[in-house]
């Protein structure tokens, strides 16, 4: 591991050195590259600097134990030797997460789907309340969203919606949503007052490129027609939506959210690409089976991940063993605390998965 970190110190040097040229001003394409780099790496150069500070702290308290007479000074140097030793383990710790093999999704923008499963209309419902909680939480982190395509009832639900989220690192973040989502409470149109339980279903897809994705023309049917549900003046009156027809794989992609047919269209393809880009990652994960049960996040799209249950006010997540009393905060967009728990767990069983390899 050291061998590397020494590498990677080399690297980052070399990097900052490229980023001081002159010379680099002129070539954007590589200056942001470089910039890529240096600003993924100095995370580890930085605990790596902190590590070898606090081993030098390690030896300075030794021998001052070893020639020092005065007990104050001897009881100084305790304090400062424990406190090095216990500074060393915890950055050994967070330096084997940083060196973890990323995902080369994590950067990636995403594209969410959301649909409602088991309860009808107390599933439409609950999908749409899972939306406004997502839409609370992207918003917060200052990431952007543009609705691709949504299927509303007429009582404030939504049977299926799809969504696209742009910021840094959305993909690293979000891919723990993925997964069938309970809701158990009352519903308001329930007289006796028994809880029902019903789900709704949520996809996290990294947003692909065209280079990741090849679509073949001919595999594609292109239908236009006019916009339907509430689109206000002139959505309704032109022939905008879109609807692509995947035939190799059946998928159907249907946009209208936008006024015009192009930017539909354009809709359309990227989230046509995100579903086929997704289908090759769940083959890879399913070719590699005993890895995927060690992760979270990356598991079976059929998995329930998580209760949220209104009478107790609790929220579950039931890949962690996490539960929260927290649910009203919850449901309006704080969940940065679920997803910490985890990327924790995910990074602890990949650290659990390298040592028993090693």
């Amino acid at each position: 591991m050291f061998d590397r970190l020494e590498d990677l110190v080399l690297r980052y040097e070399e990097l900052m050195n490229e980023l001081n040229s002159p010379d680099i001003v002129n070539d954007q394409t590589k200056f942001r590259k470089v910039m890529k780099e240096q600003n993924e790496l100095a995370p580890i150069v930085e605990a790596y600097s902190a590590y070898k500070k606090a081993k030098q702290n390690v030896e300075d308290s030794l021998a001052i134990l070893d020639g020092e007479n005065d007990e104050d000074m001897r009881e100084l140097a305790k304090e400062e030797l424990n406190e090095a030793k216990e500074q060393i383990e915890e950055l050994e710790n967070k330096l084997k997460i940083l060196l973890l093999p990323k995902d080369p999704n994590d950067d990636k923008d995403i594209i969410m789907e959301i649909r409602a499963g088991a309860g009808g209309d107390e599933a439409a419902l609950f999908a749409a309340e899972l939306f406004r909680m997502y839409t609370h939480y992207i918003e917060s982190r200052g990431w952007k969203i543009e609705v691709v395509n949504a299927d509303e009832t007429g009582i404030g639900g939504m049977k299926e919606i799809e969504f696209m989220v742009k910021g840094q690192g959305a993909y690293s973040v979000m891919k723990y949503e993925s997964g069938v989502h309970r809701v158990q409470r009352v519903p308001e149109t329930e007289s006796g007052g028994r809880i029902h339980t019903s789900t709704a279903s949520v996809a996290v897809m990294p947003e692909a490129e065209e280079v990741d994705v090849q679509i073949d023309e001919k595999d594609i049917r292109i239908d236009v027609m006019r916009a339907s549900g509430n689109g206000g003046q002139c959505v309704n009156t032109t022939d905008s939506a879109v609807r692509l027809t995947h035939y190799p794989t059946g998928i159907v992609i249907y946009s209208q959210t936008e006024k015009s047919q192009i930017q539909n269209k354009e809709k359309a393809f990227a989230l046509l690409r995100a579903k086929l880009y997704d289908l090759e990652i769940q083959k890879a994960h399913d070719a590699e089976a005993d890895a995927r049960r060690s992760q979270i996040g990356t598991g079976d799209r059929s998995e329930k991940i998580r209760t949220y249950n209104f009478p107790q006010g609790r929220v579950t997540d039931h890949r962690i063993g996490l539960t929260l009393y927290k649910l009203d905060k919850v449901m309006n967009g704080d969940i940065q605390e679920i997803l910490d728990a985890c990327i924790a767990a995910d990074q602890a069983a990949k650290l659990s998965s390298m040592n028993e390899e090693g």
